[in-house]
């Protein structure tokens, strides 16, 4: 089973999310852009999908911040 069919509905929309954030920007979003996407206000939920999915090797980060996170295919 792939890493992609693990996931749950909210984790496919904060990927969505970060995928389009990149393509618009050219950069990560920060954690509040991504709530405000995907409709999370609280912005610890919103780190532990992105930490779930770091986890799953879907997104890494180049440094601490989430604006530094890249895509793996």
């Amino acid at each position: 089973m792939s890493a992609t069919a693990r996931l749950s509905l909210r984790q496919e929309a904060i990927l969505r999310a970060v995928r389009e954030w990149i393509a618009e920007h050219g950069e990560g979003p920060s954690v509040r852009e991504i709530g405000a996407r995907v409709g999370l206000s609280s912005t610890s939920s919103v780190a532990y999908q992105l930490g779930r999915l770091e986890a799953l090797g879907l997104i890494s980060r180049t440094g601490p911040r989430w604006q530094t996170c890249r895509l793996h295919p």
